[in-house]
């Protein structure tokens, strides 16, 4: 596994150590990896410099890639630089090692993002609808196309799309409790945007669950069933909080502040449906906002 120490990188470790798997860690610092999730056995790599090194294989039946820079964080052209090659430089890397084994895994499922899509307002977004045009987009055809390689050595490959993971301790939820707490927090940018959330036990679900389905590869949409809209998720994140959430924030105001990658998520938006996943057996344990903040915040 990649990205182990995240978190839902070490949400998903420790739920496959404790059904009985056993976990194989790549990092570029495993000392200090090992401090956190002593369970896993980690290996040193680094990502965008180098193959992962042999012996982290051995014995191998699956790899999960949650590896990259984070997206929300202020833009520059430094940073947007790290934020495509720590996902595609990387994943080209992880699948030439794979390439090479005489022995190789059966599975390879790889993070990707919603931002696949675009800025696409209203339009009901399925894992057949084709990609924007943005940088996130291009940065996600590429990390697919990198990881999508792996179908030519003979692995299953599944990439799943993330929506916004709603986890109190990091990402977007984060970055929101504050305002709200405090009672100036609202819509941003009009409101009217959609976001695509999933709880992070459903996020670590479908991971799962990709994992076990052998039917499953390709493009897997890893959203809530109920998209809402910004000023829906800005209500009942008040409601939830106790809080009123009318203040409307406009869009430049989020870029001063917190910089293009949040600035970028929190303006535009994708209206996005877990079709496969639906299709394909997956229960959602929370698939409304209301419930899922509740057992997040409650």
């Amino acid at each position: 596994m990649t990205g182990g120490t995240g978190l839902i990188g070490s949400t998903l470790c420790n739920a496959l150590i404790d059904r009985g798997d056993s976990v194989v860690g790549l990092s570029r610092d495993p000392e200090r990896a090992a401090k956190s999730q002593p369970r896993v056995e980690w290996h040193g790599w680094e990502a965008v410099r180098e193959r992962p090194p042999r012996e982290a294989f051995e014995g191998v039946d699956a790899v999960v890639n949650l590896a990259g820079e984070p997206v929300n964080q202020r833009w520059n052209d430094d940073v947007k630089e790290r934020i495509a090659r720590s996902r595609i430089k990387a994943t080209k890397n992880l699948v030439a090692k794979i390439s090479a084994l005489d022995e190789r895994p059966k599975t390879l499922i790889s993070s990707s993002a919603i931002g696949y899509y675009g800025n696409r307002g209203d339009e009901l977004l399925y894992e057949t609808a084709e990609p924007g045009d943005d940088f996130l987009a291009g940065v996600v055809v590429g990390w697919e196309a990198a990881a999508s390689a792996a179908e030519d050595h003979g692995l299953r490959v599944v990439t799943i799309r993330s929506g916004h993971v709603l986890d109190p301790r990091g990402g977007l939820l984060k970055e929101l409790l504050l305002p709200f707490r405090m009672g100036v927090g609202g819509p941003i940018a009009g409101g009217m945007q959609y976001m695509s959330w999933i709880h992070r036990h459903d996020e670590v679900g479908i991971l799962l669950w990709a994992l076990e389905n052998e039917a499953i590869s390709g493009p897997v949409n890893a959203t809530a069933p109920n998209p809402v809209t910004n000023k829906t998720f800005s209500r009942t994140l008040g409601k939830e909080l106790g809080r009123p959430a009318i203040l409307p924030v406009p869009g430049f105001a989020i870029d001063i502040v917190k910089g293009g990658g949040i600035g970028h998520a929190a303006r535009e938006g994708q209206r996005v449906f877990p079709r496969k996943a639906i299709d394909n057996g997956y229960e959602f344990k929370q698939p409304e906002l209301a419930g899922a903040l509740a057992n997040l915040l409650g």
